[in-house]
């Protein structure tokens, strides 16, 4: 009975142990944003590498109702590398970005370091590094 036991308590130990190291792989970017013109809709963030920006689907996405014109989200497990995140206020919840007859952007638009944009956001203004630090930021539309 006490070999039983202890086997059991030696799998379930085990078990334990490698369920808590699987949830702490990689790390985590926080994103906040604080000045959204208003509540309408949502905000959409997408995380990229320099083959993805502006060019392919994202890494990982994730989406926030938006509460007194701000936003918290958080990227989880994401493993070491350059990174660049960009931001969408999607006014109208139609999970794209719309534009004006103009070529213009109609929403709201960030992307990592909030750079000073004149055209399209370009992956060496808005790359960052993720090392074996958690991150946070903020971002301004």
């Amino acid at each position: 009975m006490k070999t039983l036991t202890s086997i059991i308590v030696l799998t379930l130990s085990v078990f334990f142990g490698n369920a808590q190291e699987s949830e702490e792989k990689g790390q985590t970017i926080t994103v906040t944003i604080e000045n959204i013109m208003n509540n309408n809709g949502q905000v959409l963030l997408t995380l990229h590498n320099e083959a993805t920006f502006m060019k392919a689907a994202p890494l990982k996405s994730e989406n926030s109702e938006i509460k007194d014109g701000k936003v918290s989200i958080t990227f989880k497990n994401i493993t070491p590398g350059t990174y660049a995140i960009i931001a969408l206020h999607d006014a109208n919840n139609n999970n794209r970005m719309d534009f004006a007859d103009s070529g213009m952007p109609k929403e709201s638009f960030a992307v990592s370091n909030n750079p000073v944009l004149y055209g399209p956001p370009q992956f060496a203004q808005a790359k960052f590094n993720v090392t074996s630090e958690n991150i946070e930021m903020k971002l301004m539309f």
